[in-house]
């Protein structure tokens, strides 16, 4: 990477349109300065997307071929379009509105009700759970706290997706959703829910965008001013758009084209909320005259890290996979990752802590390092892990463990259950051990011996109190005689040590809270089967989504990289537990899924000849078209062709032509030529392996062609045939 490449422009330099371009690569440069018609930019991590659609703004503003009160830029957290707007003022484009989704829609919904429906705009609700427990509870169901976080999310997806009350059952079944109740008992909820909006006059942030996609089908003369005043449109993150979003982006637009979107398919995490890249996936068929920018030059990552990103993807399977980006490392070469393996969980967690803590010896600062795991009741092993090697340290997107609701009544229960001695709880009446009093008093906030089905909430919770559970075994194993009150003066203490000053620490964080940051040194966790995939990740779509999640994971490192897992949960333990499949012919020693090295297939498949999909280069989408197979990349990808051999062999082709009297074509194709001056082959082997090259061609003309790639003069060459 160049310093050019990586350069900032600050106000005072960016006083022309030339300006903003400077420090831009040619594919980022390319998605600046195409300001007309549809654009499709396919990023990968770390490939400065948002430096790629800040500078299009600005030069557009700067060049006077956008107004910035006409440009609307939206994506899909405030952090985002802060980060957004902070870029485009940097570089003197101000004006430009950047907002949410929901914030856009809230904006337009307030000024044009009074006109559209009259009155004020109905009141906001804030926290909707309220409103769910009241639903519930008039349809006579009973839902505990988590039970309504989830049937709330439940009902967020059904509004993303458009789906009504009446429909949620079928629709819920036919996306594989993991109710958290009976899908009849949700949709009574849900309408419930809808009408106690109704009779109180209030609206939920999904009503916003419902209620002004509504208002711009139905106001013609509203759309259409809406449309006047917003003529460019550009959307970060387009594999996250639900369909909900999407109808509302399309009626911004009416007929026009003017729209650049921006995302990449293989970092689609959270379809359980209603997203899909179907909308990105499917650009190009709506507008099959867009221009697309594939953006894979990876300024974030080491060659190293970009290695394992690609070789993760490269195993992918499904429709996001057919589209996925292999990135090329702008860095110079780090470390290796490193992929450690320990006896049991508290072992890693402690061999964690202890490579955290050379790091930070080693002048890696606490705030440039992260420690990301699958689900958040994995932080409690790690949270203690820290403390106890003094290493400061912060959550992420979660709860501090012993701050959980769940763990807070569960530490409360054990409590009173300690200062009775047991003598008055029945819950411990004939139960000695103190695992089996935790799991019997626990029982009674929640824990069950087997975990419960699906995601969400309630799986949380019970993570949690399986986490409190695995704790007092732990701690009478390595303390016999401990009683339930020793129990909790050690959760007090621990509670205690975790209360002190994080300041600049170490970051825990689910794969999930992780999306969108990037850090020095990544630690990669709990990396079994079973956790990642996630156990209930069940159909091949579900279990693609969670390989693209550890794919997020990888690319967050930009130096260091750990890949840990450990083959048992409690020391002593039977090492029963294997490392995660996605790192099936990655991790050393390991062969990929399905591949018998050296077995009947392998000879078969040797004896064919058969050498599998092609592949692009560049993205790693697979190739169909004979040009493109040749090329060994998609027409559209950037080419590194040496454009002067290109020319110098296709001199050396017309003299050949012209000396056995036959078409230029019959010598090499214009497409062959192009791939020998991309691959610039230095011997006969090299040369070989490039499609229209066979024997014949490679022993009549090889000399020459590897004699111009060096650079010479073709043995046979005649200086009057220039």
């Amino acid at each position: 990477m160049t310093a050019a490449t990586h350069s900032s422009v600050s106000p005072a330099d960016a006083d022309t349109a030339d300006a903003v371009l400077l420090g831009l690569d040619p594919e980022q440069r390319e998605v600046a300065t195409t300001l007309r018609g549809p654009v499709c930019v396919l990023a990968g991590a770390g490939t400065g997307k948002t430096r790629a659609i800040t500078h299009r703004i600005a030069y557009g503003v700067r060049s006077g071929l956008l107004m910035p009160a006409s440009v609307l830029a939206v994506t899909f957290t405030n952090r985002a379009a802060g980060e957004m707007r902070g870029r485009l003022r940097t570089l003197g484009a101000g004006g430009v509105q950047a907002r949410t989704f929901h914030s856009a829609a809230l904006r337009q919904l307030q000024y044009f009700w009074p006109r559209a429906v009259g009155g004020e705009l109905p009141r906001l609700l804030e926290r909707k759970i309220q409103f769910v427990a009241e639903a519930g509870a008039r349809c006579r169901i009973r839902l505990d706290r988590n039970e309504l976080r989830d049937v709330t999310g439940e009902i967020e997806w059904a509004k993303v997706t458009q789906t009504v009350p009446a429909d949620y059952p079928a629709a819920a079944l036919k996306a594989g959703r993991e109710a958290p109740r009976g899908l009849a008992e949700i949709a009574q909820i849900y309408g419930t829910y809808e009408q106690l909006k109704r009779d109180r006059g209030m609206i939920d942030f999904e009503d916003v965008l419902l209620l002004t996609v509504g208002v711009l089908q139905d106001r013609h003369d509203i759309a259409e001013q809406i449309r006047a005043q917003y003529q460019h449109f550009v959307v970060d993150e387009y594999q996250d758009v639900s369909p909900l979003q999407q109808r509302l982006l399309e009626l911004w637009l009416g007929d026009r084209d003017s729209l650049c979107v921006v995302g990449d398919a293989s970092q689609t995490i959270y379809s359980f909320t209603g997203a899909t890249p179907d909308h990105l996936l499917d650009f190009r068929t709506r507008y099959p005259q867009a221009t697309v920018v594939k953006l894979v030059r990876d300024y974030r990552s080491t060659p190293q890290v970009v290695h394992l990103a690609n070789g993760l993807l490269g195993q992918a399977r499904g429709r996001a996979a057919e589209h996925r980006l292999e990135l090329v490392s702008q860095r110079e070469p780090g470390p290796d990752p490193v992929y450690a393996e320990y006896p049991d969980e508290p072992a890693e967690a402690e061999g964690v802590a202890g490579r955290v803590r050379d790091l930070i010896a080693a002048g890696v600062p606490a705030g440039e390092i992260a420690v990301l795991y699958r689900i958040n009741a994995q932080s409690e092993v790690y949270e203690q892990a820290l403390a106890d090697a003094g290493v400061p340290y912060q959550l992420r997107g979660a709860e501090r463990f012993f701050e959980r609701a769940e763990v807070q009544k569960a530490v409360l229960a054990l409590r009173g259950s300690a200062r009775s001695g047991g003598s008055d709880d029945p819950l411990l009446q004939d139960v000695v051990e103190l695992p089996s009093q935790v799991r019997a008093v626990l029982s009674s906030t929640g824990w069950t011996t087997e975990p419960p089905t699906g995601s969400g909430a309630v799986r949380d919770q019970w993570e949690s109190l399986a986490a409190l559970v695995r704790l007092a075994e732990d701690f009478a194993r390595s303390r016999p005689g401990v009683t339930l009150a020793d129990l909790v003066v050690e959760l007090d203490e621990r509670r205690a040590a975790q209360h002190a000053p994080t300041v600049q620490g170490v970051t825990l964080a689910s794969l999930h809270a992780a999306k969108g940051l990037e850090w020095d040194a990544v630690f990669l966790v709990g990396l079994t089967d079973g956790m990642m995939p996630i156990t209930y990740a069940k159909t091949d779509e579900q279990v693609e989504e969670e390989r693209r999640l550890l794919y997020v994971g990888v690319t967050r490192a930009r130096h260091h990289l750990t890949l840990s897992w450990a083959l048992s949960r409690a020391p002593g333990g039977r090492a029963s537990r294997r490392p995660s499949r996605f790192l099936n012919g990655l991790r050393p020693g390991s062969a990929a899924l399905g591949s018998r090295p050296g077995g009947p297939e392998a000879g078969a498949a040797r004896k064919r000849g058969r050498r599998g999909p092609a592949l692009c280069r560049v993205c790693g989408r697979t190739l169909t078209e004979a040009g493109e197979i040749k090329l060994m990349r998609c027409e559209d990808c950037p080419s590194d062709m040496d454009e002067g051999l290109y020319e110098r062999l296709r001199d050396w082709r017309a003299g050949q032509s012209k000396l056995q009297g036959m078409p230029a074509y019959c010598v090499f194709t214009d497409k062959t030529l192009m791939a020998i001056a991309e691959a610039a082959p230095g011997e006969a082997g090299q040369l070989s392996m490039i499609s229209g090259v066979g024997g014949r061609k490679l022993e009549r003309y090889g000399a020459d062609v590897l004699a111009i790639c060096a650079g010479q003069e073709p043995a046979g060459a005649d200086p009057d045939d220039a």
